[in-house]
């Protein structure tokens, strides 16, 4: 029976390469996905895009590149990845330049377009923002952004036409996975039950090193070996659907019934209806099965047809946040650490600036779990370390910048001892999902080759 491995090479935007590296050369793989957009990440490249039309894509995405465009070729294994986030036509032509000054040919690079709702915002205004119940319009002269889920057709389409690497924007993450082997074992759109077994695979896979150990560990409660070397994982998977998870033998970190179990349940809401672009998968059934070290068989996932709505990310600028802390250490630093805590609240005042939320903490005494539970747990004469934390959002940068300085200024107007001043001030760009649908998204596929007489080509869905 015909198998297709499927490798992780990120979980999120600056994750490690090293375990991606491995993968390529050891891990007898068809392909390998990189995994780099979260919800903000496209709103920030977005920002980055409208300073500079040739910008927009992953910061890492050139890093990457470097690394394994000659292992993949080496190896013949397919990439896929969003790392062209707000532009994956940049993103294309940069691996283009990179495959040439490394001497490959025979490339073909695929940018899949479309998923940029931003130029039709006015048709979405009255569609009404999922987290609040309230419509866009509320917040329509701060947007910045707007990309839709969109799922496996430009992927597949790219593939079915040659491509050695397939770059997206803002696709659902399971879809990187789902289209290869939509692709390879000819899946229909309607067979939901394999989409769903696919979209269980590409979940899995999503995250990276999060199913091989990486944010399983607990020393004591959960020991995961050589988590300094944890690698990424590996899915085989049967044109039945079925497939099981596993990693390398020789890297860190594992691969067991309980690391997938977790990943399971990781940003599923209802395990019944899982909504993707592609299907709405069905995880209630799920069956996780540890047959042999670092081996996991994954059975009984299905799937029905799909919503016809596309989830669409809106990025909206959203104020300022201010972070300024201060740390006091020895004898009393806790009550020198309060003491500048009044000092800070009584000075903002006088300020008499606007601040829409505030909140301070004394780390090392009441920053994770607040007063009430933390503070019968230390002895306040044997801490030795705290730090002050002033965190604030304001609506304009000037009102941030005085509570930054307020901090600042107790290295010599407030308790004794204070040192180690930090003010960071930033624009907050903020998310807002509406649901559009999916008969409004035109989706393209674009292509640079390398060694080829005719360099560009497009094509429609």
């Amino acid at each position: 029976m015909k198998k297709i491995r499927i490798g992780s090479g990120a979980g999120y935007a600056g994750d490690r390469i090293e375990p991606a590296m491995e993968l390529i050369q050891k891990g007898n793989l068809d392909y390998i996905i990189f995994e780099c957009l979260a919800e903000r990440t496209i709103a920030l490249a977005q920002q980055e895009k409208m300073k500079n039309p040739d910008m927009g894509y992953n910061h890492l995405l050139k890093y990457r590149m470097d690394k394994v465009l000659s292992l993949c070729v080496e190896n013949n294994v397919t990439l896929i990845t969003n790392m062209g986030a707000a532009n994956p036509l940049a993103a294309a032509k940069i691996v283009k330049n990179i495959a040439e000054e490394k001497g490959i040919h025979d490339l073909k690079i695929a940018a899949v377009i479309g998923d940029d709702v931003y130029p039709n915002i006015e048709k979405y205004l009255e569609c009404l923002i999922i987290e609040t119940g309230v419509p866009l319009k509320d917040v329509n002269s701060s947007i910045i952004s707007a990309n839709a889920y969109i799922g496996i057709s430009g992927i597949v389409t790219a593939l079915k036409e040659g491509a050695d690497i397939v770059i997206t924007g803002r696709v659902s993450d399971p879809s990187l996975v789902v289209a290869p082997l939509q692709h390879e074992f000819g899946w229909q759109d309607t067979d939901y039950e394999l989409l769903g077994k696919g979209t269980a695979a590409g979940h899995l896979l999503e995250c990276a090193a999060q199913v091989t150990g990486g944010y399983f560990a607990d020393p004591g409660y959960k020991d995961v070996p050589d988590l300094w070397n944890v690698g990424y994982p590996i899915a085989e998977v049967q044109g039945n659907g079925d497939f099981f998870l596993t990693k390398l033998e020789d890297s860190g970190g594992m691969v067991t019934a309980a690391t997938v179990k977790e990943q399971v349940v990781y940003e599923i809401h209802d395990p019944t209806r899982y909504l993707t672009p592609d299907v709405i998968a069905d995880f209630s059934q799920i069956e996780v099965i540890e047959k042999v070290t670092n081996q996991v068989h994954i059975t009984g996932v299905s799937g029905k047809e799909k919503s016809g709505l596309y989830k669409t990310s809106i990025g909206y600028v959203d104020g300022y946040i201010v972070e300024a802390e201060i740390s006091y250490g020895g004898s009393g630093c806790l009550e020198r650490s309060r003491l500048a805590e009044e000092v800070v609240r009584h000075r903002l005042i006088q300020a008499n600036i606007e601040i829409q939320e505030m909140r301070i903490d004394h780390i090392g005494s009441n920053s994770l779990y607040g007063s009430s539970i933390s503070e019968p747990l230390y002895d306040r004469e044997r801490l030795s370390e705290v730090r002050l934390r002033v965190a604030a959002r304001t609506a304009d940068k000037e009102a941030a910048d005085v509570i930054g300085q307020e901090v600042e200024a107790l290295y010599t107007n407030g308790p004794a001892g204070g040192g180690g001043v930090r003010v960071n001030v930033q624009e907050v760009v903020s998310i807002a999902s509406i649901l559009i649908p999916s008969e409004e998204i035109t989706i393209e596929v674009t292509y640079e080759e390398v060694g080829k007489i005719e360099t560009q080509a497009s094509h429609s869905l």
